[in-house]
């Protein structure tokens, strides 16, 4: 099977959304059916190569007027003409419909000619700015599909026989005006969505036999020489084999601070190239490229619904029969039981159905995750969808892996202890140039801490496996190397020193070499806890005392060493058994299990396809920055979404309320579906708006 994605372009109804995704992920040859509300994009795997016409007429069976268009071949549509046509119209009546009112409350009651002067002003109002609306509102009501379009154009009607012609102007100019307003709130929030779209180039200049060639970027094979001219955007991952420069990652890592690179730097698509050419050699193709896999899993996020947004999609399916059965009772009820005029309850009735309208809801839910996701990706921070978000929010513990997480993964000289009267630049000297000759890591850090001091020349250079080096030096043996290389007696010295130096026979100093702990470890773990997680806990398969001082540094709550991946897994299950969500950072390469294993596994970087495949969200810039700033996000999104879910059913409890009681016009029903649902909206698109520092707020 093949994957597809297409556009269903005038699909601005969620509920029809979710009933079309439905209705093709139940149809035969359509597997992995996804839509994306937010970006209108619907996905899914099939093995049929030409489906439009399939989807078209399921789309038409639910939702008149939706095309579907093969992203790979839309081109951007001149609406302007259709948006001024209905703009002017809606411009129109709203200055008959205020004539309208002016003539109610002018013209006296009760005669023919202010009757017939208030019906032409308010019919003429009410078709001009909701035509549309009737017509699909009864082609709805023919198919049996019941949404707000149906209760509006019975609303509206039912107001006309009841001689209510201004309230029947009025509900019609707001609902269309809310509708506009809320089609602006959300078409702004889809193009802050698809500027992402811009940090994958479509052409790169390819150098073949000398001769500059611009080619589309998906055509570039791996291994193939671009050049990429002074800012530019880079279109392909590769290796920089000519030039110097430096990049502008911002895009891709939420880094402002640029990059410096030279021949040998690797670079990735969608940084910006600085003021220097620079001609570079590309390791992945354009699809796997690291521009093209950000795009992909914030289009694809969606896709994994959070548990609100799930929930709400069944509420949507049971809460308007409910309400028009309710509806019902109240029209019919209190008039058999001999309460009030039939007309009156019908009015009422209807007044509530408009009221209840489940719209705001519906939207605003997937709209505040999908804007939280590419708020994130804003960041750096890399999110796969709606569920995360929700365990990111919540999250009590983390779980941190040592080396290449809390640790940069290379090993340093902390400390030197000297005896014998020895300085500590002589045994650093000593050490290094015993160790000149080796590769060993723990040589390579030595060596590393000397730079600059001047080494003694030393002869007779050998190494031993599990020992260390040793060379003579003004005709006396010098051993640099591990405990092994110590007599009894100078064991009783060795404390936490993980490296030695014996000179004829003496010890004469020894240095702690271990794994640096990273620039921002420590100011990550103070704001984690900051914002309320309980547990902070390190996994590692390094020493007990290594472990022990890296946990002392950073000021977690517990450390586990000595672990195999699957002792890994095993602490983590446990810690999930004591904890509402558990977060699980690693590299996303050894860690793959545990990645898998926690609530939200998040991966250091975007270099390795294991960090993509096996994590819930990736750090793209590579270090830990950005994850309290997630956290922080996560739970704007989380309080959003319960705002709005409790402001509209708050609203819209209150009118119906009142509409029983006589107490709510049709004017106040419009308020609690459209104006909710415009109010809930741009409160949700207001995370894409979000700042680099979102203020703590803990839920």
């Amino acid at each position: 099977m093949n994957r597809y994605t297409y556009t269903l372009e005038n699909l601005n109804c969620a509920r029809c959304a979710s009933k079309i995704e439905n209705k093709i992920a139940n149809t035969q040859g359509f597997e992995n059916v996804s839509f994306n509300f937010a970006t209108k994009n619907l996905s899914f795997s099939s093995e049929n190569s030409d489906s439009v016409l399939k989807i078209q007429q399921i789309c038409d069976s639910i939702e008149d007027g939706v095309i579907v268009v093969d992203r790979s071949k839309k081109t951007k549509e001149k609406q302007s003409g259709k948006i001024n046509f209905n703009t002017v119209m809606l411009i129109i009546a709203i200055f008959l419909g205020a004539a309208a009112f002016v003539t109610h409350l002018v013209l006296p009651e009760n005669q023919t000619y202010s009757t017939v002067i208030l019906f032409t002003l308010s019919i003429a109002a009410t078709l001009l700015s909701g035509y549309k609306i009737f017509l699909k509102g009864l082609k709805n009501a023919v198919k049996l599909k019941i949404d707000e379009t149906v209760l509006l154009t019975v609303a509206v009607a039912a107001a006309f026989c009841l001689g209510e012609f201004v309230e029947a102007a009025m509900v019609t100019i707001l609902f269309s005006l809310g509708e506009f307003i809320e089609d602006i709130a959300v078409d702004a929030s889809r193009r802050d969505i698809e500027k992402l779209a811009q940090i994958r180039p479509d052409t790169a200049t390819i150098i073949k036999n000398g001769t500059e060639t611009v080619v589309p970027a998906e055509s570039v094979k791996t291994g193939s020489i671009i050049n990429v001219k002074p800012y530019e955007r880079i279109p392909l991952d590769g290796v920089v084999t000519n030039g110097k420069s430096t990049l502008d990652t911002s895009a891709l890592t939420g880094e402002s601070l640029p990059v410096d690179i030279s021949a040998g730097s690797e670079v990735m698509s969608g940084a910006i190239n600085g003021n220097g050419l620079i001609e570079i050699r590309t390791t992945k193709e354009y699809n796997n490229s690291t521009a093209a896999r950000i795009l992909q899993l914030v289009e694809e996020a969606s896709a994994r619904k959070g548990q609100k947004e799930k929930l709400i999609t069944r509420f949507a399916s049971i809460y308007t029969p409910i309400v028009i059965i309710i509806a019902a009772v109240i029209a019919f009820i209190p008039p058999l039981l001999g309460i009030g005029e039939i007309t009156e309850w019908i009015y009422r009735a209807l007044v509530c159905l408009v009221a209840s309208c489940p719209c705001a809801i519906v939207i605003s839910v997937p709209l505040s995750y999908y804007s939280g996701i590419g708020a994130a990706s804003k960041i750096g921070v890399l999110i796969k969808g709606g569920k995360y978000i929700e365990a990111l929010s919540k999250a009590d513990s983390f779980v941190f892996d040592k080396t290449g997480t809390l640790t940069n993964g290379k090993l340093e000289v902390e400390s030197i202890t000297t005896f014998s009267g020895y300085a500590e630049s002589d045994v650093l000297a000593l050490a290094a140039a015993c160790e000149k000759y080796s590769v060993h890591p723990v040589a390579t850090a030595i060596k590393k801490k000397a730079e600059g001091l001047k080494l003694p020349l030393l002869s007779d250079y050998k190494e031993a496996a599990g020992h260390g080096t040793s060379a003579v030096y003004n005709g006396k043996k010098i051993e640099c190397g591990g405990i092994k290389i110590l007599n009894n007696e100078q064991k009783k010295f060795a404390g936490n020193a993980s490296v030695f130096v014996v000179y004829g026979g003496e010890l004469i100093g020894a240095l702690e070499v271990s794994d640096s702990v990273r620039a921002e470890s420590q100011e990550v773990i103070s704001k984690l806890k900051k914002l309320g997680v309980k547990n902070i806990v390190m996994l590692t398969g390094d020493s007990r005392n290594n472990a022990e001082k890296i946990s002392k540094k950073l000021g977690l709550d517990e450390f586990y060493s000595n672990l195999l991946p699957n002792d890994k897994l095993e602490k983590v299950d446990r810690i999930k058994t004591q904890s509402k969500s558990v977060c699980f950072v690693g590299d996303g390469i050894n860690d793959a299990p545990v990645l898998s294993a926690s609530d939200c596994g998040i991966a250091m970087g975007l270099g390795s396809e294991a960090a993509i495949e096996s994590s819930d969200a990736v750090l793209s810039s590579g270090n830990l920055i950005k994850l309290p700033d997630a956290v922080k996000l996560s739970r704007k999104v989380m309080r959003t979404i319960k705002t709005n879910i409790i402001f509209a059913l708050t609203v819209k409890a209150a009118v119906i309320i009142l509409a029983v009681f006589g107490i709510a016009a049709m004017w106040m029903s419009v308020i609690a579906d459209t104006g909710v649902s415009v109010t809930c909206v741009l409160y949700a698109a207001r995370l894409l708006k979000t700042k680099k520092e979102v203020e703590p707020n803990n839920i």
